[in-house]
């Protein structure tokens, strides 16, 4: 989250924050927030019967401020089908992994464990099935050989820092778009230079 606030967007990209909503009153991203004059909330989830009560006091209140995008940012919690699909393809999050690969925790040990060269993270579109919808941007490191998931996991976080405020920059310039098959698509001036790729290990590693 204080990647986002303290993101340089494009002129042609309006992006506000409009708040930052809390589920616990003593989530250190309350202070960022207020730091850099974003209103604040906090809802607290034990408050309520139940999860599907809860959402629906968040839905309620995001409502309030007619966000055009909701980014869970740290938000630890798997949210209803009906809030998920009430804010279809206007919720975003970042997954510490090159989905689909590794969906769920322990992203980094698991990628460790399973010998992956490449691991990353991915910005998407959240849908009911937890870490199954459309990808908006992934950034990809290497895992080299003596890494730790701590060391990995701090690789991971810088690409995280980069690609989640390019995304929401995307978005407030309209240039993301879901086709019918549920992939995503950027619009307006996209390309590729050049065929670079980050493959790992180089080519030119000793064997």
């Amino acid at each position: 989250m204080r990647a986002l606030l303290e993101s340089d967007f494009p002129a042609d990209a309006p992006v506000r924050f409009a708040c930052v909503i809390s589920n616990k009153a003593d989530a250190p991203g309350l202070q960022t927030a207020a730091a850099h004059g974003v209103p604040t909330e906090v809802i607290d989830h034990r408050q309520f019967p139940d999860r599907a009560s809860f959402d629906t006091a968040l839905a309620a209140r995001i409502d309030a401020y007619q966000p055009d995008v909701v980014i869970l940012a740290g938000f630890m919690r798997v949210l209803t089908t009906d809030f998920v699909r009430h804010y279809e393809n206007r919720l975003i999050n970042v997954h510490p992994a090159l989905l689909p690969a590794f969906p769920g925790l322990d992203t980094h040990a698991r990628a460790i464990a399973a010998g992956v060269k490449l691991h990353g993270c991915t910005v998407h579109f959240v849908t009911p099935e937890v870490d199954a919808g459309p990808i908006i941007a992934q950034a990809a490191v290497p895992v080299l050989a003596d890494d730790t998931p701590e060391l990995l996991a701090m690789r991971v976080l810088r690409q995280e820092h980069r690609i989640f405020p390019l995304v929401v920059g995307w978005l407030a310039q309209g240039r993301v778009s879901v086709r019918e098959n549920g992939t995503v698509t950027l619009l307006r001036g996209q390309s590729i230079e050049g065929e670079a790729a980050l493959i790992s290990p180089s080519v030119a590693d000793p064997g």
